[in-house]
């Protein structure tokens, strides 16, 4: 890998990670907006924001991993190959 494919995958590693923390501030933002609505127009009646925050939170989730999974580095895929096949 030279200097400027390097380059690009720390750029695009990056871009990732900003992209995660919009995300996340995101949800927030919306979700606190959402549990302040219930509560404004319920009298403690069904939590109905759960299911908002329940599925955009398991999205949110496969993104963390997605962007901070460690890389497949070169010694794994070496590793890999001299195991072989099973």
């Amino acid at each position: 890998m030279d200097d400027m494919e390097r380059r690009e995958a720390a750029i695009k590693r990056l871009r990732e990670r900003r992209d995660f923390w919009t995300h996340l501030v995101t949800y927030i933002v919306v979700n606190a907006f959402l549990v302040v609505v219930w509560f404004v127009t319920n009298d403690g009646g069904y939590f109905w924001p759960v299911w908002p925050i329940a599925g955009w939170g398991i999205g949110l989730l496969i993104h963390a991993f997605e962007t901070f999974r460690r890389p497949i580095g070169e010694d794994a895929i070496r590793r890999e190959m001299e195991r072989g096949p099973r």
